[in-house]
């Protein structure tokens, strides 16, 4: 009996970390992700065709190409077009480190100078920030409403993405611009609506129909407006990589940099890759 097994088999990529999601798959179905036991998932390497698929620019905006690397490289997501935005930045900084290691160099330019650097940060110690966030899924404004939120999907982020790019580019290139406008308002409304999945009025009155949710927003003080846009950005973003802490040269500080100033850890094709 001839023996097909493939030599090279043994090579074939294996998890490189495990990691837990901020989640903790609170928000998935079984055709959605697979839990473990033990809560941590396992993360392999890219593969080639995942390189490439970061460098695709079309996949790349229309958020295709995240989803097949986290798909190829997380075998716990089935559909990672449904993965809530609270466990984005994990994935994508475990993919990191199992693919090109622990530390990953970022240029950027420094304030006021705007002189070219770059820093290295170690990763782990970034995943393990991330992985002792428990992320609430409710606050409350000054007015005295009570959110609750409801994590955007993937797939639902991208659409709105997608689509206010295309309506800033029309903004930006059409003088009469008053119709786009009112498309950007209208896309960042269905943001607004998309995230909530109840109000609670401050005489305790609950209100989960999205409908009536909509006619509030249309309809409430601007002020109420901003302050639950307010509540919103703090809870859709308790999960991401917060900024680095970095403190200027004395060269620097005589320049006019700031003593201490702040850069984002981005996870785009600028500094993803190894």
């Amino acid at each position: 009996m001839t023996d097909n097994t493939n030599p090279l088999g043994k090579y074939y990529r294996q998890p490189q970390i495990y990691v837990k999601l901020p989640s903790n798959g609170k928000y998935y179905s079984p055709d959605v992700f697979i839990p473990t036991e033990t809560g941590e998932i396992p993360i392999l390497p890219m593969t080639a065709k995942d390189e490439l698929a970061f460098k695709t620019p079309d996949a790349m905006m229309n958020g295709q190409s995240t989803v097949d690397v986290i798909k190829s490289c997380v075998p716990a997501f089935k559909n990672p077009w449904k993965m809530v935005n609270y466990d984005t930045d994990t994935l994508l900084l475990a993919i990191r480190i199992a693919t090109y290691g622990e530390t990953m160099d970022i240029n950027f330019a420094v304030p006021v100078t705007n002189e070219s650097t770059s820093t290295t940060v170690n990763l782990p110690a970034l995943l393990e920030t991330v992985s002792k966030i428990d992320p609430q899924d409710h606050a409350t404004t000054k007015s005295g409403f009570k959110i609750r939120i409801q994590p955007l999907t993937y797939d639902k982020l991208s659409k709105i993405q997608i689509a206010q790019f295309e309506q800033q580019k029309i903004y930006t290139n059409v003088v009469d611009s008053g119709e786009s406008y009112k498309k950007m308002q209208n896309i960042n409304v269905e943001l607004l609506i998309e995230s909530i999945a109840e109000i609670t009025t401050p005489e305790d009155q609950t209100v989960s129909d999205g409908k009536q949710i909509f006619d509030f927003i249309a309809n409430c003080d601007t002020k109420i407006t901003r302050e639950i846009e307010n509540v919103l950005n703090d809870l859709r973003s308790q999960c991401s990589i917060k900024p680095l802490q970095l403190k200027a040269t004395e060269d620097q500080i005589k320049k006019g940099v700031p003593a201490s100033y702040e850069v984002p850890v981005t996870f785009d094709t600028a500094n993803f890759f190894g």
